[in-house]
């Protein structure tokens, strides 16, 4: 028996587990493995698709399947399979083509599948695609092929602010529609986030929600934290998250995740 037996700690990625420097601290390394040593079930939760989350499925020691686009996908990357996945519905084709009529300056990323398809990719949409590493097609919103796990809108953030407004006002029925960082709006299916899909990975690993932590650093955290025994962030947590009343804990590049185990090896001494 393992101290950590029966405990998920389930953690955001950017900014969170993985810095800015495009490496995951060592100290969150070493904790991870002990945490899981111990007993411990760990995994990731993160607005990253498949594509863009896979060169990094192995960098610490992930025991269960990942929360994938923002929560609309779960995924084992031990066995190679895909759990359960939720869609957009098809109208999104058609009401992203009536946002960006309204909206001129707003660009999009759209993930069918394995596939990035862009429309009117700028600043934020290369510097997204370059940090992951991937590619896209630009290729006109009506074609764009169906179904799409998720849209992550792009522009500066006072566009996104007006663009989020506007969607909610015509469709907050319909979508999802929240903040991963200031330059980033994600878009997924009603109800799919990442405190559902945590609700759905805890159901499906049979485990206590007792005993669940979680730690993010962003406003698409917050459903997540929101399930969390104790709701961790990182020093560099986004305002909203910090006024929310996550445990602010250490930053990112300074080990926020170990710093969360070692909180946890406290209450389960």
């Amino acid at each position: 028996m393992g101290k950590f037996d029966g405990v998920l700690l389930v953690s955001d990625f950017d900014d969170t587990l993985y810095g800015p420097d495009l490496r995951v601290p060592p100290a969150n390394v070493e904790a991870i493995d002990y945490f899981v040593k111990g007993g411990g079930t760990f995994t990731v939760a993160t607005g990253r698709a498949h594509p863009t989350f896979a060169p990094h499925a192995q960098c610490v020691a992930i025991n269960a399947p990942v929360i994938l686009s923002n929560g609309s996908a779960l995924y084992d990357f031990r066995a190679g399979r895909m759990v359960y996945e939720t869609f957009l519905p098809d109208r999104a084709r058609e009401d992203l083509q009536q946002v960006a009529r309204a909206i001129p300056e707003i660009g999009f990323e759209a993930y069918h599948h394995d596939d990035i398809y862009v429309y009117q990719p700028n600043a934020v949409t290369w510097n997204h695609l370059g940090r992951a590493g991937m590619e896209a097609a630009e290729v006109p919103i009506g074609q764009m092929p169906l179904p799409w796990s998720k849209v992550i809108l792009q522009q500066k953030n006072d566009v996104l602010l007006r663009t989020q407004q506007y969607m909610l006002e015509r469709w907050g029925d319909v979508y999802e529609v929240i903040f991963s960082n200031l330059v980033l709006l994600e878009l997924t299916r009603k109800g799919s986030n990442k405190g559902g899909m945590v609700d759905y990975l805890v159901r499906y690993l049979g485990m206590d929600p007792q005993k669940v932590y979680c730690v993010g650093d962003n406003q698409n955290d917050i459903p997540m934290l929101a399930r969390s025994a104790i709701p961790f962030a990182p020093a560099n947590c986004a305002p909203e998250v910090k006024d929310w009343g996550a445990r602010v804990l250490c930053s990112c590049q300074e080990g926020c995740v170990a710093q969360v185990v070692e909180e946890l090896a406290r209450i389960y001494a």
